[in-house]
């Protein structure tokens, strides 16, 4: 290790412990200050506000404390790796296993990160939506070919997603029942298809939670033929999905 990269570690541990010691103080005030302030509420009462802050308090202090150690500094790594520009994926496409290369794209106002395969798909970020569709226009006859990520800020998926599924059958009569689903994406799951043609629209739609008070609406839109092309493409893009402050 040369000395510039010793020192720079050594100022960054120093600044760590003065912040993480700062960082006890504030967490053990404010733990105080919501025991023993509040002398109206009843036990129940104080017994559903005090477990949350214990809780609350203990997992800050793990985390300050945990990234001076090795296994930290691991977690901090992976975390960088999370998010470097670009990285080659194995996904499973058509049955094969096929090494794709991909590359980081942040959604509008930076509220999520999407991993794209660049040399198939193109990203176009919209006021209101996002949408990955492929580079080159596929010929007349087929149908789009494009995942919408879309945000609904002010309403739940447990509600939006009666509201997406009634929109949906306008042109999918034929709709699924609302599935609840942990992968690519934790939430609901929408599928639809137009017919048994080669050439039939099939629609996807996943409806997540934004981590506050909204909604993303994320639908994949592509034709039967293109299930195990571009539709497994979509969902292994969605594998890399992340909502980010």
């Amino acid at each position: 290790m040369n000395p510039f990269d010793k020192q720079a570690i050594e100022q960054l541990h120093k600044r760590t412990e003065q912040e993480a010691d700062g960082l006890k103080d504030d967490i053990w005030n404010a733990l105080e200050k919501e025991l023993f302030d509040d002398k109206k509420g009843d036990v129940k009462h104080m017994k559903k506000r005090i477990i949350p802050v214990i809780l609350t308090a203990a997992a800050a202090l793990i985390i300050v404390f945990s990234l001076q150690t090795e296994p930290g500094m691991a977690f901090v790594k992976s975390m960088k790796e999370l998010f470097v520009p670009e990285k080659a994926l194995i996904q499973s496409i058509e049955g094969q296993d096929e090494e794709t290369d991909v590359h980081l794209n942040e959604g509008t106002n930076a509220e999520y990160i999407i991993y794209v395969d660049e040399t198939r798909y193109k990203m176009i970020k919209g006021e209101k939506a996002d949408i990955i569709t492929t580079i080159e226009p596929l010929p007349a006859q087929y149908p789009q070919v494009s995942m919408e990520i879309k945000q609904v800020t002010d309403e739940k998926p447990e509600e939006l997603v009666t509201k997406v599924e009634t929109d949906l059958k306008k042109d999918f009569p034929e709709l699924r029942a609302i599935e609840s689903v942990t992968e690519p994406v934790e939430g609901y799951l929408l599928h639809g298809a137009a017919g048994n043609a080669p050439d039939s629209k099939i629609v996807h739609t996943y409806v997540i939670s934004n981590g506050k008070t909204g909604s993303f609406i994320i639908t994949s839109n592509y034709f039967l033929e293109a299930a195990e092309g571009h539709g497994a493409r979509f969902y292994h893009m969605l594998e890399s999905f992340e909502i980010v402050e």
